[in-house]
């Protein structure tokens, strides 16, 4: 009886630490993959290490696909989601613009992921992109003002523009010139993470 009851009291003590660690889902595409980087230099396991260095430990997963699209993303988001996940970062709609998609069509995809993690009252940050120039002006305007109108209406947090600071600096990108090298990666965590311990100073609160 005795070694049920420490059986028992063990199981729950597991439970309660693994309940009181912050869980951070990094829903995305290659951007936060890591795409041609090793899996330390990726962006969610290079933003767990900048939040523990800030002494907060907090687990972040990697549910980056390479190729997704928000469509994709949002056919995914509940297989990807677990019950440990306490906040979401959302990166996507980056191929939707490479594809040269409607961004109606983006902007319908990423509504139904974050209104499903609204409903599951998961707090999320939304991080926009921006469309290439080449597809001309008309597609900017529709495709930009997307990430603002979502974070707005589902009362999201948002970091305007994931790769902001990185984007065309041959320095901080691979070869391609579209997906960041390790250094890349580390100015973005150290852009974003404001709005991470925004995001999980909101976990906290809930």
């Amino acid at each position: 009886m005795l070694r049920l009851l420490t059986f028992f009291a063990a199981t729950l003590l597991s439970v309660h630490v693994a309940l009181a660690q912050p869980t951070i889902l990094v829903l995305g595409d290659s951007l936060t993959a890591g795409l041609g980087l090793a899996p330390a230099d990726a962006f969610p396991a290079k933003l767990e290490a900048a939040l523990k260095a800030k002494r907060l430990d907090v687990k972040v997963v990697n549910a980056g696909v390479s190729g997704d699209t928000a469509a994709d993303g949002l056919a995914r988001l509940d297989w990807a989601l677990d019950p440990a996940t306490t906040a979401v970062i959302v990166e996507l709609g980056a191929n939707d613009a490479l594809r040269g998609l409607p961004p109606q069509q983006m902007e319908a995809a990423l509504d139904g992921i974050l209104a499903s993690l609204e409903q599951k009252k998961l707090p999320v940050l939304l991080a926009g992109m921006r469309a290439p120039r080449n597809l001309g002006p008309d597609y900017a305007a529709l495709y930009d003002p997307v990430f603002t109108r979502l974070a707005e209406k589902h009362g999201a947090l948002l970091y305007p523009f994931f790769l902001d600071g990185v984007a065309a600096d041959p320095a901080l990108n691979q070869a391609d010139g579209m997906h960041p090298n390790p250094q890349g990666v580390d100015v973005i965590v150290s852009r974003i993470l404001p709005a991470t311990e925004q995001l999980l100073g909101k976990a906290v609160a809930k």
